[in-house]
């Protein structure tokens, strides 16, 4: 499977500026202490093996935003996790949300095609012996007035790509998140912990890969393991993206 990118276009651009103005959502803001998320879009085979692992070594759960129709084939992160995967990690207490099931693109597909492919997630999810999802992740980070439509009250939050904290009056329906991807993904996750720290924030961070050499979308075990530590160390409550909207009352 080669790498896809959303949609870069002028008329891209224009369609994200409209959605964040429409079916908003807005969250209201009281934590005595900042959040923080680690999630794994894609749910990438080695994410839900080193990236668990890495977690669970500090006593930490995390969200894997999981598409069903990807699950045992090859990708530009390598394999994607299967439902043995899933099974061990609900069991270990981490979190299966939602990421459609061919991994659609939101921003474009009609508002039919995203319930369909939604749907049939949540049918394969459940025939993996899942919950059902209460978080979802727009794959490519990609969305559209139609998919904030049609997704709206089906789960407790939709998250996107776009780079910032959950504070008062984000839409959660379009949740902000922090890539751990690349090089300077470490250095930048941690320069948002900061921020986070200060405002009391909600910090969601997403990465795909979990390996020592992982690709331009991953991290390493041990950048992962430097940002949780730093995280517990600075005094987050780190939840689950489930657990961080029940805390929101959402």
């Amino acid at each position: 499977m080669e790498a896809y990118s959303a949609d870069r276009s002028l008329k891209g651009k224009l369609r994200r500026r409209l959605a964040l103005l429409s079916q908003r959502r807005p969250v209201q803001m009281k934590l005595e202490r900042p959040m923080v998320t680690f999630s794994f879009d894609d749910a990438p085979a080695s994410a839900a093996d080193a990236g668990a692992k890495t977690l669970e070594l500090r006593g930490i759960r995390g969200t894997w935003y999981f598409s069903a129709g990807l699950a045992g084939q090859d990708g530009p992160m390598g394999a994607y996790a299967v439902e043995a995967d899933a099974r061990r990690l609900a069991q270990a207490g981490h979190e299966i949300a939602c990421h459609t099931f061919s991994h659609l693109d939101c921003g474009q597909a009609k508002a039919r095609a995203i319930t369909e492919d939604v749907d049939r997630n949540a049918e394969a999810l459940n025939a993996w012996g899942a919950a059902p999802a209460e978080s979802f992740a727009y794959p490519y980070g990609d969305v559209s007035t139609a998919a904030k439509t049609v997704l709206s009250g089906r789960y407790r939050t939709l998250r996107t790509v776009q780079a910032g904290l959950v504070e008062d009056g984000a839409d959660a329906n379009q949740l902000p998140s922090v890539g751990i991807e690349g090089p300077e993904g470490e250095a930048a996750a941690m320069r948002w912990l900061d921020r986070a720290a200060e405002r009391k924030a909600w910090l969601i961070l997403y990465t795909h890969d979990v390996a020592q050499s992982p690709s331009p979308w991953g991290c390493t075990p041990e950048a992962l393991g430097h940002i949780a530590d730093a995280a517990k160390a600075r005094g987050f409550d780190i939840v689950t993206a489930a657990e961080g909207a029940k805390r929101l009352g959402l």
